[in-house]
């Protein structure tokens, strides 16, 4: 895609951290090609270090290495955006610190999980973080993960003292875009957190979606963005119904089981998960396998690497001899 979109808008696959099932270690060659291949397929920027990324079980020699490795594999065709999301103030701080020296692009900072803060204490994280590093923000409101959220007024003082340039809001609350386009102005980006509502998010006033499902199909989650950003809405609609059932699938266990199985599926990867993470059970397994199996030659256009992908995702039971077009 030739499509040109602002940093802060269009698809951003929050990716997995491939793991080789042997020794367990980052697979540097399969997260390279994941990166590149969501690159050549249109994604606006790159996560990585995320939730969706296991972050908590990285090491941060592993965290450094996985930005390294992304930066330079992206180059200056996309943004790098790196999770920070720690527990302590002082842990974000060294985090951020080195995904500027390893080549990031703006950082994404969650609320410390399991803390809980007041909103107060959740500024002065924020404030702590924007000090130590140059790099602009990213907010990431996601209390299902964190047990905290970050208030509307809280957002509006942080975009006012300039300390975030934009959101992720992983809240599902579709009405909050209006509210913080009142507080925040309307050139404030929001972007979606979550795929099954994206393109509601839009409607609202949002821009692009920081997405699990464009992990799986990169070329299709980039087509619906552009479809919108376009105003070539019916298209966008049609996109957004034809993934709707991968949304579903995605999420029918802790993100990121789900979508690690559905690459191994594509041979993109191993789906080796570190504890407490592990395997999707068999009927996840042949949910995506059928799913894939409608999505795939769809998706086939823009991505030459699933060559055979639709045989073999046959002969794992994702599809019958009837449904074979």
């Amino acid at each position: 895609m030739t499509f040109s979109v602002p940093l802060y808008a269009g698809s951003v696959p929050a990716l997995i951290t491939p793991f080789r099932h042997a020794d367990g270690a980052v697979d540097e060659a399969s997260l390279s090609a994941l990166v590149d291949r969501a690159v050549r397929q249109g994604s606006s920027a790159i996560v990585v270090c995320g939730s969706t990324g296991e972050a908590p079980a990285l090491l941060p020699e592993e965290h450094a290495r996985i930005v390294r490795i992304t930066a330079e594999t992206v180059g200056s065709r996309a943004g790098v955006f790196v999770g920070i999301g720690a527990s302590s103030t002082e842990a974000a701080v060294r985090l951020a610190v080195s995904a500027e020296r390893c080549g990031a692009t703006a950082l994404l900072c969650s609320a410390p999980p399991y803390v809980r803060p007041g909103q107060d204490g959740l500024i002065a994280h924020i404030r702590a973080v924007a000090a130590a590093s140059i790099l602009p923000i990213i907010l990431y409101d996601v209390p299902s993960r964190a047990a905290i959220g970050f208030a509307d007024d809280t957002i509006a003082r942080l975009h006012d003292d300039r300390l975030i340039q934009a959101l992720k809001d992983a809240t599902g609350d579709l009405a909050r875009v209006q509210r913080l386009r009142a507080l925040c102005g309307a050139d404030f980006p929001q972007m979606s957190g979550d795929d099954a509502t994206a393109v509601a998010h839009l409607a609202m006033g949002g821009v692009g979606c920081i997405s699990v499902t464009a992990n799986v199909v990169p070329g299709l989650c980039a087509a619906l963005q552009e479809a919108w950003a376009l105003h070539q809405f019916d298209k966008a609609f049609e996109l957004r119904d034809k993934l709707a059932p991968l949304h579903a699938v995605l999420f029918r266990e802790s993100n990121p089981i789900p979508v690690k199985t559905a690459l191994s599926l594509l041979d993109l990867c191993e789906s080796t998960l570190r504890l407490p993470l592990l395997h999707a059970s068999e009927t996840t397994r042949l949910q995506l396998a059928h799913v894939l199996a409608d999505l795939i030659p769809v998706e086939e256009w823009a991505c030459p690497d699933f060559t055979d992908t639709f045989d073999r995702l046959r002969s794992l039971g994702g599809v019958d001899d009837g449904e074979q077009q």
